[in-house]
This record gives structure tokens, C-alpha cells and sequence, in this order.
């Protein structure tokens, strides 16, 4: 998938922007806080429906305004073309349209622009909570398999109604409380199934994305942990509704499964190093990406890379550098600080590629003369 042109309005600090972009490589340069990371959440945007790193639709909208409108001019990998438009007024429901056609349910859209973002907040990938590595597994799924979202939320449900019950000061309904728990071993059970398909099938591509980016200096995995390994999800749920009673909500389920990082034999958040860390989470992204590509309707994700060279030796940039230049990559936009990292990039590949400068939010491109 290729953007080829973006506009945005009034979408976080950047007032108006109307990029043509190069079908390869588009790098934004910029010192911190100027706009360079709100270009690249405007396109996680339209492709998630919402900010990467904001819930609160509202809160995009450019302070002192009262909407936001953001649109894309894409290519498929059959050349054909889509337009989509995203806009929202304070205190209305968003519009999304793909074709000036509005979709009745946004996640009808999720999978169609698939896309993997490389960030400085991935940190809590392995420092976070759980929710935060569901969240990855669920994100990437959900683009390839639109029956996992379906699933996911029939299970968020019955989890919700089920919470509802054992809040209750009297005794909840019986019948009532067994018709949610068999809702959420049904749908825990399917989500179980295709997360495990999805690591074990991710797992060798990440190993060699890090063992390329490290130069083979550590050996990685990833352990996928559910409480549907103990056995039957349903007698899993039932077997502690007295405990789960005395807390107010479930303590089993797939709601409560982890996706392991690991250095070794030991965790990675415990025995890594920041440049490790920072490798092992590049590497799965990548490996995501490879994965994306070759699954569903096998169609090349756009790649965003938002200021991944901190913290990282000179050598680790290098391979990163030439892994994302290659021909098995499509389309990235990257932001940085820094102007030599970036050079790298241009100097050692014979790729098209564009410059651009964000001051403030105003975004200028640069002429390649003056590169």
C-alpha cells in the first residue's frame, strides 16, 4: 500500500499540510515537539481509526479549533486507488469514508491499510503491564483476520456483564452468570487458538530480524502464556467464582493471557540492556511487518519509524539502515533529529526518497539539491 498524497487540518499542532510523498522512503526532519510525530500518528490515524498514542478522539483536534479533517490518497498493490477522509467537529461523531462512502462500523475498515509503527513508547511492550502485549497481538491480528475482532468483542462483553454480576452486593443470577461465562469460554477459546497460531508463526521471522540487527551477539524468543494451557477455559472460569466474587471481577480468562520477551532464558525487561531492549523491539516490529505482508490479503504495510536510532551503537543503526532500505520493505516514513542517520539511509540506497522539514507544525519539503 503507497500513500501518495496526505492533507491534514487542523490535526494536533499542525494547522494545514498537503504532502506529496515519494512511494519509497520520506523522512521528516525536525527538533522534539515541532510535528514531526503527529505526520505519522495522522496516518496510523486512517489506518486504526484512532491516534496511536492518544484514546480521546477530541484531544487530536488543534488547540483553539473546532475540527480536525485528515485524508489520503492511497495505491494498492494492484495500482488501484482509495481516498480516505477522516473528519470530526467537537462534540460530533467522527465521519470515516473510504471512497466518499461512509462505513457503517469502523472496524470494517481495520486490515484495509495495513501499517506498523516503530516508536519510543514501544518501551512498555516489554516494561508494561500485560494489556500492553495483548494489545499488540490484538492490533496485529485484527488486521489480517476480521472474524478476531468480532470474537474479541463478543468476549469483552460477556467479560464486562459477567464483571457486572459479581459487583453485585446480593447473590447474582445463576443462570444469568453461566450464560456469560460459556460466552466468554466460547470466545476466549478462538481468540486462544488463533493468538498462539499467530506467535508461533511470528517467533522464527523475529529471531532472524534481531540476530540480523545484533550481529547474532543474543539469542531471543517470545512465550505466549494463557490460562487456556491449564485446560478447558470453562471450568478455568467457573472453578474460582467465589474468589472472583470477593474482588468484583474475573481473574481468569484470556483478558489476563501475557506474551513473554525473552533474553535467553531470562526476561527481557529484568536482563536487558536499553540497546537491547530497543533491538529486541525493533526486530518484532519488523518481524510483524514480514508478517503482515505475507498474510491475509498480502498487502505491503506502510512503515512508520519514529526516532528509532537513540540508544542504539553505531553498528545496530547500520543494519537497521540496511534492512529497511531493502526492496522487502514498501513505503516508510521516519522521523528524526538527526540529519546523519537519515543520510545513511539516502547515501547507501538508490532509492526514490523525499525530505521534509517540520518547524511548528508547518511542514516544507526540501529540494534534493539541498540534501
Amino acid at each position: 500500500m503507497i500513500l501518495q498524497k496526505l492533507s491534514i487540518i487542523n490535526y494536533k499542532n499542525i494547522k494545514t499540510a498537503n504532502l506529496s510523498l515519494s512511494h519509497k522512503i520520506n523522512c521528516f526532519i525536525g527538533s522534539n515537539g515541532e510535528g514531526k510525530t503527529n505526520v505519522l500518528d495522522s496516518v496510523y490515524y486512517m489506518s486504526f481509526c484512532r491516534s496511536a498514542n492518544n484514546p480521546i478522539d477530541s484531544q487530536v483536534i488543534r488547540h483553539g479549533e473546532d475540527f480536525f479533517v485528515l485524508e489520503g490518497a492511497y495505491l494498492d498493490d494492484n495500482g488501484e486507488p482509495d481516498n480516505i477522509y477522516v473528519g470530526m467537529k467537537r462534540g460530533i461523531k467522527k465521519h470515516f469514508k473510504r471512497n466518499k462512502k461512509e462505513y457503517k462500523r469502523l472496524s470494517e475498515h481495520i486490515g484495509l491499510i495495513p501499517l506498523v509503527m516503530v516508536s519510543p513508547s514501544d518501551s512498555f511492550i516489554i516494561d508494561g503491564g500485560s494489556e500492553e502485549r495483548r494489545k499488540l497481538m490484538d492490533v496485529v491480528i485484527s488486521q489480517y483476520d476480521h472474524s478476531y475482532i468480532e470474537s474479541l468483542n463478543r468476549y469483552n462483553k460477556a467479560l464486562q456483564q459477567r464483571n457486572s454480576l459479581l459487583k453485585m452486593d446480593d447473590e447474582p443470577d445463576a443462570e444469568l452468570m453461566n450464560i456469560w461465562e460459556e460466552q466468554m469460554a466460547l470466545e476466549g477459546e478462538t481468540l486462544y487458538s488463533k493468538r498462539t497460531e499467530f506467535v508461533e508463526r511470528l517467533i522464527p521471522v523475529f529471531r532472524t530480524f534481531y540476530k540480523d540487527i545484533s550481529g547474532d551477539k543474543e539469542t531471543v524468543s517470545l512465550r505466549y502464556l494463557s490460562h487456556c494451557q491449564r485446560g478447558p477455559l470453562i471450568d478455568i472460569i467457573r472453578r474460582d467464582r467465589a474468589k472472583d466474587m470477593a474482588v468484583g471481577y474475573s481473574l481468569h480468562g484470556v483478558h489476563r493471557d501475557d506474551l513473554e520477551m525473552m533474553l535467553g532464558e531470562y526476561q527481557m525487561k529484568r536482563e536487558g540492556s536499553q540497546g537491547q531492549s530497543k533491538t529486541f523491539v525493533i526486530a518484532l516490529k519488523l518481524a510483524l511487518f514480514d508478517f503482515l505482508k505475507h498474510v491475509g490479503n498480502s498487502t505491503t504495510p506502510i512503515l512508520l519509524l519514529d526516532d528509532i536510532f537513540d540508544k542504539l551503537d553505531a553498528v545496530r543503526v547500520e543494519n537497521i539502515v540496511n534492512l529497511v532500505g531493502s526492496e522487502e520493505f514498501g513505503q516508510i516514513l521516519i522521523t528524526d533529529t538527526n540529519r546523519e542517520n537519515l543520510d545513511k539511509i539516502l547515501c547507501c540506497n538508490s532509492l526514490d526518497y523525499k525530505i521534509f522539514n517540520v518547524d511548528d507544525g508547518e511542514i516544507t519539503e526540501k529540494e534534493v539539491s539541498d540534501v
